[in-house]
């Protein structure tokens, strides 16, 4: 089974490792495991840790933390063969580091086989000025991000969190801004619904995370989609989504499912595993700000993509 990666990144004390701490700390029955630069950083909560060895802090939640020592690549492969292997992954980048040369490390197809990068998360401190976005590295870093989280928020009016949002958009139009008060991100924006373990019991009404301001909505079909049809209405629908994420069996391939994502404005197709019996023939889930969307309007145009017969 695939293990999704989280990049972490973002300027030097923008709030990085206040965000993975949280994570770590509120994973919420979630195995996740943490590469970090520096160990001393992660402050969890001492009643938290269960051991350290081999230079990997478990924590009694079924996490853990290991250091970025050397090639990440390795450090990725040493993690996918623990046992229980980690469900997520979450990479804390350096302050310094330009992502786009980690998000190509990580473009290896061995590892996006075994672990695809799921999200670019830009952590951005709220109190940034307009003249310091000018900066070539937190451009490149909020250039590949699919959400930005404002940290420090409680340190700006709304005045001046308005006027980096404006900023934050004109440089990354197709990011997901949020506000990230103590290091607390959407964990819905981040690890979107698992639709990846077929078959997985269906969503029983809207889930309603991080203060109301967004809800997952499902779709699900018995019948095979049209490829080509459901480009189409991604296309129509992609404008009020946050995140989507599916799997689907098409008419013009039979019997095998595809693996579909949406995130930052970008769609991507994959080729997934044979079709499990019993399993829905088309299972996506859409993220979207409360209110943008309705179930009724994702059936309507979702609809679209089953061919008659």
């Amino acid at each position: 089974m695939p293990v999704p990666i989280l990049l972490v990144t973002g300027f030097l004390g923008a709030g990085k490792t206040t965000v993975v701490n949280h994570l770590l700390a509120h994973a919420e029955g979630r195995r996740i495991a943490a590469v970090v630069n520096d160990f001393g950083a992660i402050n969890i909560d001492a009643e938290l840790i269960a051991g350290a060895s081999d230079g990997v802090v478990s924590l009694s939640n079924g996490c853990i933390c290991c250091s970025l020592e050397g090639d990440l690549l390795r450090t990725l492969a040493a993690l996918l063969r623990r046992d229980p292997r980690p469900e997520f992954i979450v990479i804390e980048t350096s302050g310094v580091a330009d992502p786009s040369d980690i998000v190509r490390n990580l473009m290896d197809p061995l590892i996006w086989r075994e672990a695809p990068l799921e999200t670019v998360l830009c952590v951005v401190d709220a109190t940034t000025t307009e003249e310091a976005l000018n900066d070539a590295l937190l451009r490149s870093q909020l250039r590949a991000a699919d959400v930005v989280a404002l940290s420090k928020v409680d340190l700006v009016d709304a005045a001046g969190r308005a006027q980096l949002c404006d900023a934050v958009r004109a440089l990354r139009p197709s990011a997901v801004v949020v506000d990230a008060l103590h290091g607390e991100v959407p964990a819905v924006l981040l690890f979107p619904a698992d639709v990846d373990r077929v078959p997985a019991p269906r969503e029983v009404g809207p889930r309603r995370p991080a203060a109301d301001r967004f809800e997952t909505l499902s779709w699900t079909s018995e019948r095979p989609v049209s490829l080509q049809r459901l480009q189409q209405a991604i296309g129509r629908l992609a404008p009020k989504l946050a995140r989507a994420k599916g799997l689907f069996e098409t008419v013009e391939q039979p019997g095998r499912l595809t693996v579909f994502q949406l995130a930052g404005g970008r769609a991507t197709l994959a080729p997934g595993e044979p079709l499990a019996a019993g399993a829905p023939r088309a299972r996506i889930v859409f993220i979207a700000e409360i209110g943008v969307l309705s179930a009724a309007e994702i059936d309507g145009i979702m609809g679209t993509c089953i061919e008659a017969g």
